[in-house]
């Protein structure tokens, strides 16, 4: 049986180094908690297409080295893969994507394998898979609503993008499928967006009224907020050399959901991550800084 079944886009990365050089590598969001899930010993498939290209064949070698299942990646011949660029200023990084009509945002509902639903142990997406564009957010609302109908638990971030669809549009989609969300894994940036709401108590109470059993809010630098409507336990952040945080809260998302897949333990679940997600923000790069084993 499979511990986690992904859906999303991946992305190949080309990271700004302070020489002016860029170091390839890879990214999109739900591949990254795919391979941090992974690198903790669970068992992950991914669900997405690929583009019948180079960056593709990349993605699809990083995936075997790192035990992701990939049987379920279909290979698109004439299609490109999604690529992104990653700058790095005083403010933190920013993102430049070169996505639009890739391999993944055309996947559509009729291409998801229904039946690797029943035996896996969690399902997990975003609001990237939501946003990227019409064809992947109704096979992202098809395979929510499919792992809901067997009975599999739903892990969500809600991983607002506001270059790809509107804040008012994303609010509605987004809050709708995460009424059918098991676990949801939200930064507070984003959900002060998403929400209206200012107070990481009040944010989580929001989710928690949405349906969610598990809320964990990701407050950045001063760690983790994570409850299970009985009270809020919050986990302070670890001190690092930060020099670059993107996909640190996938690599949070991919630790957590591992870790609670074992042991059930919200709490050791987010102290683990918390310091896993720490620890990929001391190097370039959303997967090469992603810890093995226990943090």
């Amino acid at each position: 049986m499979t511990d986690l079944i992904c859906l999303g886009e991946p992305l190949f990365e080309l990271s700004a180094c302070p020489d002016g050089s860029f170091k390839g590598g890879f990214g999109g969001d739900v591949s990254n908690v795919a391979v941090a899930a992974a690198r903790q010993g669970a068992e992950v498939a991914l669900v997405t297409r690929i583009g019948g290209d180079q960056f593709g064949e990349k993605l699809r070698g990083l995936w075997s080295r790192e035990d992701v299942n990939h049987e379920y990646v279909e290979t698109a011949s004439g299609e490109d893969t999604g690529l992104y660029f990653v700058f790095h200023d005083d403010h933190g990084h920013h993102f430049v994507y070169r996505r639009k009509g890739s391999a993944a945002s055309r996947m559509l509902p009729t291409q998801f394998p229904e039946n690797v639903i029943p035996n896996t142990g969690m399902f997990y997406t975003s609001g990237i898979s939501l946003g990227v564009s019409p064809e992947l957010r109704s096979t992202t609302l098809h395979a929510i609503q499919t792992a809901h109908r067997f009975g599999t638990p739903i892990a969500f971030d809600p991983n607002l993008r506001t270059a790809l669809w509107p804040l008012d549009k994303a609010r509605q989609i987004t809050h709708e499928a995460m009424r059918k969300c098991n676990i949801t894994l939200p930064g507070l940036d984003d959900a002060r967006q998403l929400t209206g709401l200012h107070s990481p108590e009040d944010i989580i109470n929001f989710y928690h009224d949405l349906g969610a059993d598990i809320v964990a809010l990701s407050l950045g630098a001063d760690g983790v907020s994570v409850s299970e409507g009985q009270g809020i336990h919050t986990i302070p952040g670890v001190m690092v050399q930060a020099v670059d945080a993107t996909g640190a809260g996938d690599c949070f998302n991919g630790i957590f959901l591992s870790a609670y897949l074992k042991s059930k333990d919200v709490v050791k679940s987010t102290e683990l991550a918390n310091r896993g997600a720490a620890r990929s923000t001391t190097g370039y790069g959303a997967v090469d800084t992603i810890p093995y084993g226990k943090t």
